[in-house]
């Protein structure tokens, strides 16, 4: 029989019980007790979802209560010595202390797990970096999974993933140096599965669908030679995702180990692998072959078809169907979204629909498609309807984008001379201070519009509350003394949702929530048609904002590449279509926010990197649809009025060339936690635009000092020009308390003080 399976499960619970949990503890307002029951039972219904669905094989220690890399740090002691750790075990405090930072230690570095929108934290590693057994999670993990009496297989990050995911202060580290001694710890985290009855093992080594150097290959090999050799009776699995693993396949597939997880969804070249080179006799393909990153229900009948053609390579008995990836990446239940259109609602699966998806798969492997002609015949049916539906084209839309000029993606001015007419019109100090858009949004704000969502006040009442929520944030800036100001997005519930829900051709779910770190859970839109944009979006809040200042008050949008990678994207013509469509839309905003005043206008593109593919081969076509996609959205504004974007938690250098095309007069990027190696590209690289790395790191309660604050822009100086420099944290405030974001404001604005009286012969920004 083919095994039912998959690589892991969403974490957060059906109604974000994870999230108040957490935040409860953090606030103090729940002891760890409580924090750790409310995990317990997520992962029991966990369980029983999956046990209902017949799966055969159920993932465990795939559970987490921040990030699986973070859970890894902790399982092999790589605790920065900052923290002060000296226990036999990682502590609840110093876990998250890691994550989020205290108030003598910075937290660790944070960015995103290849291209998706999950953040993980960054190993820290270097010369000094020793590991050993530091945590009993994946072994408890097995013990429940027992003791409910389920066939599991215990999910870990694999150790070359691991290793080269981390990273050292010193850009020669050779990273190999630390494999053998992280490999003692594996072995002795494998050989204590075994004997605590372990059935299989998942190591997770996604790494391998990337670039990877003969060097990556042999550690690969030395590693997993001495992990097989120590697993006893218990099957190892190296599992991979997100795309195909070229030249790694023949190393991969003959490593001694018992099964080989690989993606048919985005890797379909995995599927002409394993035809030319063929499948070892003895070991398991755990095929991916449902999306584990996308929400459309899936066309089983071709599943099936890659299914059975992998059949003329190895026996039906040897593979386990599976989703191509962990399904922490969408939500739990389409069932729950009752407020959703039900056309749009019957093209999709969450998680559940995908267990099912799954184990229909498994069912006709074995028995054949007789024994579930039903089921393919409904989908089959159900595929042919969405792909006539009305709702998915708009001729008005697709007329637009054939007949898009061939200058629709130029400012008219070149830089040089737009700054000056900028300079000239905004008459800004040097070093400007500014904030990224958003700030926190208070309990009342979210009471109060949840109480509009809900009709139990009117657009006027609704309106009025706004209006008041951002006459106090510009007074409030203006009294921090923030040069460039913003209006606070009071409006916003999310930076994507809020502008998806005022464009056709995106719908919203009401639980469709997914993990983006920690307790940061986000609803992506659903992509399922033609986009266009019925009616100004901002407008109404910008010029309002405007004014009740003499100062600039920047327009806030979210760009189009940032709005398709944050989105659930239809499946039915190219991506570079669709955020060509979102583009349009986009550049209309910001023409009617140029033609109503506003001097400056910021759209963020904090995905654009994330959306890079994962082969390198691959990096110039998405580039090229990106950055036009971009452009045309800034293209909507005059040469005099200044087009800012903010990008976040990516690594900038291999596609700097990529940032300097997109031509924005100003670009804001994270950078509190990364020091200066982004900076010295931008100088090395001869960026002659505005650049504001962020100052300090808004991801963490812990508030810096001025003094703190002064050096790291002592720091931006040394590398940059300071005619070029902009002030800012690294990201939004709107998940940070209000005393957190004012102390930090305010020491920024102080900081800013002490390096500009220092330095007094320079013109202004």
């Amino acid at each position: 029989m083919a095994i039912a399976t998959i690589p892991g499960y969403p974490r957060i619970g059906k109604h974000r019980e994870l999230k108040r949990a957490l935040e409860r503890y953090w606030s103090g307002k729940a002891e760890a007790t409580d924090l750790l029951s409310t995990a317990s039972a997520i992962r029991r219904e966990n369980r029983e979802d999956q046990l209902a669905a017949r799966l055969d094989l159920l993932p465990v220690n795939d559970f987490s209560l921040y990030d699986q890399m973070l859970d890894t740090i902790a399982l092999v002691g790589a605790v920065p010595e900052r923290f002060g750790w000296t226990g036999e075990r990682v502590d609840l405090d110093t876990y998250f202390a890691m994550a989020r930072g205290r108030e003598s230690a910075p937290a660790m570095e944070m960015t995103k797990w290849f291209d998706t929108n999950y953040h993980y934290i960054v190993p820290e590693l270097g010369p000094d970096t020793t590991f050993r057994l530091a945590s009993d999670k994946p072994f408890e993990a097995l013990a429940e999974a027992k003791d409910a009496g389920v066939a599991s297989k215990v999910v870990l990050v694999g150790p070359i993933t691991f290793l080269l995911l981390g990273k050292s202060q010193d850009e020669s580290f050779d990273w190999l140096s630390l494999l053998d001694p992280l490999l003692d710890v594996y072995e002795e985290i494998v050989q204590r599965l075994n004997a605590d009855g372990a059935e299989w093992i998942q190591l997770d080594e996604p790494i391998l669908v990337t670039d990877v150097e003969d060097s990556v290959l042999a550690a690969l090999r030395t590693a997993y030679e001495r992990l097989g050799a120590a697993r006893g009776q218990t099957k190892i699995a190296v599992q991979t995702y997100f795309d195909q693993v070229g030249d790694a396949y023949e190393m991969l597939v003959n490593l001694p180990v018992d099964g080989i997880g690989l993606d048919f969804v985005r890797g379909g070249k995995n599927l002409e692998l394993v035809r030319q080179h063929g499948f070892p006799k003895d070991k398991a393909l755990i095929a991916g072959v449902i999306d584990g990153r996308n929400i459309w229900a899936a066309d089983l009948r071709a599943a099936l078809e890659t299914l059975r053609s992998l059949t003329g390579v190895l026996d039906a008995d040897r593979i386990q169907v599976s989703t191509s990836c962990s399904l922490l990446h969408v939500p739990y239940d389409v069932t729950a979204e009752t407020d959703l259109d039900p056309e749009v609602r019957s093209w999709l699966a969450f998680a559940l629909q995908k267990l099912d998806e799954v184990r229909i798969l498994a069912t006709g492997l074995t028995q054949g498609e007789d024994a579930v002609r039903d089921a393919l015949d409904a989908r089959t049916s159900l595929l042919q309807n969405a792909a006539t539906s009305a709702r998915r084209r708009n001729p008005q839309v697709q007329h637009r984008l054939d007949s898009l000029p061939a200058d629709a993606s130029q400012r008219g001015l070149p830089f040089a001379e737009r700054r000056a007419l900028q300079r000239e019109r905004l008459e800004l100090p040097t070093l400007p201070t500014t904030t990224i858009g958003s700030f926190p949004q208070s309990p009342d704000i979210r009471k109060t519009r949840r109480a509009f969502d809900k009709g139990e006040i009117s657009r006027e009442e609704y309106e009025a509350f706004l209006e008041q929520q951002i006459s106090e944030v510009i007074r409030h800036q203006e009294e921090l003394g923030i040069d460039v100001l913003v209006h606070g997005e009071p409006e916003r519930n999310d930076m994507v949702q809020y502008f998806g829900e005022q464009l056709d051709g995106l719908a919203f779910t009401r639980n469709g929530w997914v993990q983006s770190y920690g307790s940061r859970y986000v609803r992506p839109p659903v992509i399922y048609g033609d986009v266009s944009r019925p009616e100004p979006m901002t407008v109404r809040w910008a010029t309002y904002a405007q004014s009740l200042s003499d100062k600039p008050v920047k327009g806030m949008l979210t760009g189009p590449v940032t709005i398709l990678n944050w989105s659930f994207v239809r499946d039915d013509q190219p991506r570079s279509v669709t955020c060509k469509q979102i583009a349009l839309a986009m550049r209309d905003e910001v023409a009617d926010l140029d033609a109503a005043g506003i001097a400056m206008i910021q759209i963020d593109e904090a995905a654009l990197r994330e959306g890079l593919p994962l082969r390198r081969e691959d990096w110039q076509k998405y580039l090229d649809w990106a950055i036009e996609s971009f452009r045309i959205t800034g293209a909507g504004a005059r040469p005099e009025t200044q087009v800012h974007t903010h990008m976040c938690y990516s690594e900038f250098g291999d596609i700097f060339g990529a940032i300097s095309d997109m031509d924005a007069d100003v670009i804001s990027i994270e950078n509190a936690r990364s020091g200066l190696e982004l900076l010295t590209a931008f100088r090395d690289r001869g960026y002659d635009k505005g650049v504001g790395p962020g100052v300090y790191d808004i991801h963490s309660p812990r508030v810096p000092s001025a003094e703190e604050i002064a050096g790291n822009l002592r720091a931006t100086i040394s590398v940059l020009d300071i005619d070029q420099v902009w002030v800012n944290p690294d990201c939004g405030l709107k998940t940070r308390k209000a005393p957190e974001a004012t102390a930090a404001l305010r020491n920024m604005v102080e900081a800013t003080r002490i390096v500009r009286d220092a330095v007094t012969s320079h013109t202004p920004s």
